[in-house]
C-alpha cells in the first residue's frame, strides 16, 4: 500500500500506517490483509519485513542491501519494531473482523537472492547458507503466524502468502552475481522444492492456509504446489501458455487462485473489461469461476497514489461480484 516516507516522523508514519489498514478493513470485507508500506525506508520493505520473522539469524544493513552479521543491526531491530508496532494497530483496528485474513512474508528463494552473506554475495551462492536460511524462516513463521492470529482472532480463515518474485530468475540463472559480470548458478527444481516445503510445511502446521505469490514470468506453478502450496497467487499478464495446465489444476482442486487482473497503477481499467479479461482466461482454461477464486491488483499498490489503491480495491471487488 501506498504511504510514509523515511524522512517522516515516527508519528507520521504510525498514521499512514493506520489510514492504509482502515482501507483495506473497509474495502475488503472479506478478504483482508496485513498492510504493508515499503514507503517507508528498508526495514519496512518486503526483505526487511521477512527478515524481521525469521529466527536465529542476525543481520544488518549495508550501503548494498541486508547482510547476515554476527549480531542484529540497528535496522533489524527496527524491522522487528516496526512489525510488532504495525500488528498492534492492525490488532486495534480489526476487532470484529470475521472475514479471510492474510498475511505475507516473502519467500526463501527470494531471500537468498536478495540478502548478502557476511564477506559478500548473495546467499544464493552458498548451498549451507541457503539451507540455513529457509529452516530459520520456517521457525519464525510459525510464531508469526501465531502472533497474527492472536491479533485477529475472530477471522474464519488465515492465509499466509510467500512473495517469491525472483523464484524464477533463481531457477533459471539469473541472479547476477556481486561483480555483476555473471550470474548464479541455477538451483535444482529439488532443492528449489525442499526450501519450500520447509517453509509451507510451517505454515500449515501452525493452522494457516500455505499460498504462494509470483509476478513473474515463468512462474514454476507445479513445483509450488508439489512442496505444498494451498493457492497460488498470479499476475494475468505474466501466464505463459506453458503454465495455463498448471492454473487450470489448480483451480479445478478448489484451491485458493488469486488472479491478479485489475491494472495497480495507471489508467483503470472499466469494470466490463476487467471482467471480460478474466472469463476470456476461464473460457480458455475450459472452466467455471470457483469459490476459491479471488481478484487482486495485477501486483502491489505502493506505487500509487492513496485515492487510486481505494478505487483499485473498490474495482476489485466490484469485478469478483460481476463473475460470481
Amino acid at each position: 500500500m501506498p504511504g510514509g516516507d523515511p524522512l517522516d516522523g515516527e508519528a507520521d508514519n504510525a498514521a499512514a500506517y493506520a489510514e492504509a489498514t482502515r482501507v483495506v478493513l473497509d474495502e475488503l470485507t472479506d478478504f483482508a490483509h496485513v498492510p504493508e508500506l515499503p514507503e517507508r525506508g528498508a526495514h519496512a520493505s518486503m526483505t526487511g519485513r521477512a527478515l524481521a520473522v525469521v529466527d536465529g539469524l542476525a543481520v544488518d544493513l549495508q550501503p548494498a542491501g541486508w547482510r547476515l552479521t554476527d549480531s542484529s543491526g540497528l535496522d533489524h531491530r527496527r524491522a522487528r519494531s516496526q512489525l510488532a508496532q504495525d500488528l498492534d494497530k492492525v490488532e486495534e483496528l480489526a476487532q470484529g473482523f470475521d472475514g479471510v485474513f492474510k498475511t505475507q512474508v516473502t519467500g526463501p528463494w527470494t531471500l537468498a537472492a536478495t540478502v548478502e552473506k557476511p564477506r559478500g554475495d548473495k546467499i544464493l551462492s552458498d548451498h549451507g547458507a541457503r539451507r540455513e536460511l529457509a529452516q530459520a524462516l520456517a521457525e519464525g513463521i510459525g510464531a508469526h503466524v501465531a502472533d497474527v492470529r492472536r491479533r485477529v482472532p475472530a477471522a474464519a480463515e488465515l492465509v499466509v502468502q510467500l512473495d517469491e518474485p525472483a523464484l524464477p530468475a533463481v531457477l533459471a540463472a539469473q541472479i547476477p552475481t556481486a561483480s555483476g559480470w555473471g550470474k548464479h548458478r541455477s538451483i535444482d527444481a529439488p532443492e528449489a522444492s525442499t526450501a519450500l516445503e520447509w517453509v509451507l510445511a510451517a505454515v500449515s502446521e501452525s493452522g494457516a492456509t500455505p499460498i504462494v505469490h509470483c509476478c513473474a514470468p515463468d512462474f514454476p506453478i507445479g513445483l509450488v504446489r508439489g512442496a505444498g502450496a494451498r493457492g497460488i497467487s498470479v499476475d494475468v499478464d505474466m501466464l505463459g501458455a506453458a503454465s495455463y495446465d498448471a492454473l487450470a489444476e489448480a483451480i479445478e482442486a478448489g484451491e485458493r487462485v488469486l488472479l491478479g487482473a485489475v491494472s495497480a497503477t495507471g489508467e483503470l481499467p472499466e469494470e466490463r473489461r476487467a471482467v471480460e479479461r478474466v472469463i476470456r482466461l476461464l473460457d480458455m482454461l475450459g472452466l467455471e469461476p470457483t469459490p476459491g477464486l479471488t481478484i487482486t491488483p495485477s501486483c502491489g499498490l505502493a506505487g500509487a497514489t492513496q485515492r487510486q489503491a481505494r478505487e483499485v480495491l473498490r474495482l476489485c471487488q466490484k469485478v469478483a461480484a460481476e463473475i460470481r
